[in-house]
């Protein structure tokens, strides 16, 4: 059996699981600490004394929800995030304003990862034709020339977690620093489980990232170094 088809499916979603779990136990342990603010304090605060007055903070259904979204301009928060006092709500609400702050000052690498949603959209309705029309396409384009679209189309996914990384290490960095300079979590036990919480939210895009890779190198051995044209007949 293939150590590619192995990790897939044994290895990526133990990792997971194991990521998943810790980054639960970290919120739980850090929404147990106390802050002076809510978590839509903290951001409209963030937002404000980054001079960024086109951005509002809203309350999304969930836990684990919150995001920025750029098409609108609103940082969504969850529920718990949204109205508690606690060190794991300052943490996300100012992670979600770091990715405003991104947007706002142009940050290029966001910029690059809004560019390629409406690509992953057509790659996420292309695969399935590629992969089970593979004849009639083949008849088009060949059938190597099909084992190569389909790569394309997994590698995507893997790129776009790539570009990923970056944007939400950046976002955890700036949330940090304006954390530290407006006097909310001072170097001590605050600032830490701060840092500790963003860490492990990072770790499940790292996973993702891993698996993504990992993916598309499995279909990228199968489709053309084994003779993917054979393969699509």
């Amino acid at each position: 059996m293939s150590p590619f088809f192995l990790l897939i499916v044994l290895g990526l979603p133990a990792l997971g699981q194991f990521v998943s779990t810790k980054m639960r136990k970290r919120f739980v342990q850090y929404s147990q600490q106390p802050m002076p603010l809510s978590g839509r304090e903290i951001a409209e605060l963030m937002l404000a004394q980054r001079g960024i007055e086109n951005v509002r903070v809203i309350s999304t259904p969930g836990k684990l929800t919150d995001h920025y979204d750029p098409r609108n301009r609103t940082v969504n928060l969850s529920e718990p995030v949204y109205n508690e006092k606690t060190v794991a709500a300052t943490a996300v609400a100012a992670h979600e304003c770091g990715h405003a702050v991104q947007h706002a000052t142009n940050y290029p690498l966001l910029t690059a990862r809004s560019k390629m949603v409406p690509m992953l959209k057509v790659s996420n309705m292309a695969i399935p034709v590629l992969m089970f029309g593979g004849a009639g396409v083949s008849a088009i384009v060949g059938s190597y020339g099909t084992a190569a679209l389909l790569v394309a189309g997994m590698g995507l996914p893997a790129l776009f977690s790539l570009v990923t990384l970056p944007v939400e290490f950046d976002a955890s960095k700036r949330a940090l620093r304006w954390m530290s300079e407006a006097g909310l979590a001072p170097e001590g036990p605050q600032y830490e489980g701060a840092k500790k919480a963003l860490f492990w939210a990072a770790m499940t895009y790292v996973v993702s990232a891993l698996g993504a890779i990992v993916q598309a190198l499995y279909f990228a051995r199968m489709f053309l170094g084994r003779g993917g044209g054979r393969m699509l007949r």
